[in-house]
């Protein structure tokens, strides 16, 4: 741990109480606002649209300005588009709230690469803590976000105007703090987006393609259940005190192991970890499949969030080993953006299937995602086993 690692983890809170709260009131705004019930979550399909749009943008502003600078402009896109947002929600515009989050995706595009950053703020041999550590300063959004959509839902005449407000608060601290972050000269990158091996390269290989498929449908299946939670419990007449409390020991669960999955990366290997995320995935499913009470909710939730967790740790830290310094930006824009197009169709997917088909069709959904999941991790271990059983030989 060091200052300029610190600092990052707070602009990781930071970003989280964007992200979670965006979750938490988008999907609620929308269905006030939206023409038709199935169109609710367009909001939240809007910021990861946005987000899978702007990652070749972001890449090339990371590989021109640097780490700092790109990251300003990330958070001052933040504040803007929380601002479109508030005047959206005033003034009744649903296509300009999806407008909004549309923009906001810019910011959500630049925050998935702090985790990243993290690596370069700390020797090699920590860089998997590093990661971690990071991952877990979205602590701060998990007790911040959704008690801000709370405690502001009633602030305004306007629901859920002053949470909009808040957040572009929030961006102007984000870019204060940044400002004091070093990031190291050698991790500037001196290349072109070009060098090194093509992206088709880059993604036959079995370790970044299994990255790859661990992060996006690791997050496409939590993003499935987490956007759709809002709209359950409301259909199910529980109260937004309820949904709160839900989704903030969601991302306690997302955000809180990051203290420690660094450590068991170290000692028990990326896919093991990877693995247990599944089954507690899986493990989620179950539970939320055995009905819709506030401590079913509860409970599945957390433990998704700690699936989450271990898969998209574990996904990072792998796919840190698939690629050369000179190919960072276009392999990490690479991942997120197979990330945010996963995450912009089960965007989609939660609010169309929770309003149509309800709660039970929508977690299988997520099963048929997470077992894909499991099936490249088992392809790849079995791999890697016979790999070195033929150098050994």
């Amino acid at each position: 741990m060091n200052k300029n690692l610190a600092l990052l983890i707070l602009c990781q809170g930071l970003f989280l109480t964007n992200n979670v709260t965006f979750i938490a009131i988008n999907g609620l705004v929308g269905l006030s606002l939206s023409p038709a019930s199935w169109m609710a979550t367009i909001p939240v399909m809007g910021y990861v649209v946005g987000s899978a749009f702007s990652t070749t943008i972001v890449a090339k502003s990371q590989n021109h300005f640097g780490r700092k600078i790109s990251f300003q402009i990330g958070l001052l896109v933040a504040v803007f588009s929380a601002l479109i947002c508030a005047y959206a929600a005033m003034s009744k515009n649903f296509w300009l709230l999806v407008l909004g989050t549309f923009i906001a995706g810019y910011y959500s595009a630049n925050g998935q690469l702090y985790r990243f950053a993290a690596a370069e703020l700390t020797v090699v041999s920590q860089r998997d803590k590093a990661v971690s550590w990071v991952l877990a300063g979205g602590m701060l959004g998990a007790i911040v976000g959704p008690n801000l959509a709370s405690w502001t839902r009633d602030l305004f005449d306007t629901a859920f105007l002053g949470a909009y407000i808040a957040l572009s608060i929030a961006g102007f601290i984000g870019i204060i703090v940044m400002q004091f972050i070093h990031f190291p000269e050698e991790f500037k990158t001196q290349h072109s987006l070009s060098a090194g091996r093509d992206l088709k390269t880059l993604l036959r290989q079995p370790v970044f393609m299994v990255a790859v498929i661990g992060a996006s449908l690791g997050y496409g299946a939590m993003n499935l259940l987490m956007a759709a939670t809002p709209l359950a419990m409301q259909i199910c007449g529980l109260p937004f005190s309820d949904t709160a409390l839900v989704l903030e020991w969601h991302v306690i669960g997302m955000f809180a192991p990051g203290f420690f999955t660094g450590s068991l990366i170290e000692r028990f290997g990326t896919l093991k970890i990877m693995g247990v995320g599944v089954i507690l995935t899986i493990l989620c499913i179950a539970i939320a499949l055995t009905g819709v009470e506030f401590h079913q909710f509860l409970i599945a939730l957390f433990l998704l969030g700690v699936g989450w967790n271990f898969l998209f740790t574990g996904a990072t830290s792998l796919a840190m080993t698939a690629y050369q310094p000179e190919e960072r930006d276009k392999a990490q824009a690479a991942i997120n953006f197979f990330v945010f197009g996963t995450m912009a169709f089960t965007s989609f997917g939660s609010g169309t299937l929770i309003t149509t088909q309800g709660w039970n069709i929508l977690n299988f959904g997520s099963l048929l995602m997470i077992t894909v999941t499991a099936g490249a991790l088992i392809w790849l271990g079995a791999n890697q086993k016979k790999s070195l059983t033929n150098s050994a030989n």
